[in-house]
């Protein structure tokens, strides 16, 4: 089965400021088919990035992942036969692009979609070609049983396991292209910090020359102090939360978070 990974959403009060640092700072542009009364959707390429409005209930930041297949009913089998409590659900006439939400054995949310699919949107048809110099390279989710999920995505999705570093429990599924991090849950190490739940951790960017993305985010923020990035690292709390960020993503060189607070690890590309 082909499959790859095809957007990835964050949901946001600033969606609109959100939109513009991402396009100013990783060169993503916009979907030709605009739908500015709802979300935002740009991307770098290949990988379309959705950025919803936050709605009353809803919480902030990374939201999930989305996968696009080429028969969903064979996903539909599969999960039937080997992974019952895998289950989907049809979203609504007025949710474009991802017409069905489904959720792994361990309750880790996910959008599949297939070409033409009914009440599937064109708001991510641009996003089939080459990758931006600057491009998201990975996703990252925190999950109880890594093990198991890993299994799940290479047998639902054909995603081929890479090799981590040594020691490193995560594992690395790639669709070719776009990595998926299934990372260990576990709430010890959060220790000294905020606890997160499982779900979505953090974003990876690569790009072509990490000392110019340094120079155009020093730009970026003086020339519109509004686009400042959060500085990662700072006093106790957060030295806890970067340590722990570089365990968990041992080859990023540089971690920074959007305006709204969702993590992003950066990579020079080798």
């Amino acid at each position: 089965m082909s499959s790859k990974i095809n957007h990835v959403a964050i949901v946001s009060s600033q969606y609109a400021l959100l939109g513009k640092f991402y396009e100013s700072l990783l060169g993503m542009t916009s979907s030709s088919k605009v739908r500015p009364h709802s979300a935002l959707t740009i991307g770098d390429g290949y990988v379309g990035l959705n950025i919803n409005p936050r709605k009353p209930g809803r919480p902030a930041g990374l939201d999930h992942f989305g996968v696009e297949v080429e028969s969903v009913e064979e996903v539909f089998d599969k999960m039937n036969s080997k992974y019952p409590s895998a289950l989907w659900v049809k979203r609504p006439g007025n949710r474009p692009f991802a017409g069905i939400t489904a959720n792994d054995p361990d309750g880790n949310v996910f959008d599949l979609s297939q070409k033409k699919m009914e009440n599937r949107s064109h708001v991510y048809e641009d996003q089939c070609g080459e990758q931006n110099a600057r491009f998201i390279s990975h996703v990252a989710v925190r999950t109880m049983r890594p093990d198991e999920m890993a299994r799940f995505y290479c047998d639902i999705f054909g995603f081929s396991e890479q090799n981590g570093h040594a020691g490193d429990p995560s594992h690395y599924l790639t669709d070719g292209r776009v990595t998926l991090s299934v990372m260990p849950y576990d709430i010890r190490n959060f220790v000294g910090q905020s606890i997160l739940p499982t779900g979505m951790d953090h974003i990876g960017v690569t790009v072509d020359d990490l000392n110019a993305f340094k120079i155009d985010l020093d730009d970026l923020i003086g020339g519109n102090p509004v686009m400042t990035s959060p500085v990662v690292g700072m006093g106790k709390e957060g030295k806890e939360r970067l340590a722990l960020l570089q365990r968990q993503c041992p080859w990023a060189e540089m971690f920074i978070s959007d305006p709204d607070y969702t993590m992003i690890a950066v990579t020079q590309r080798a």
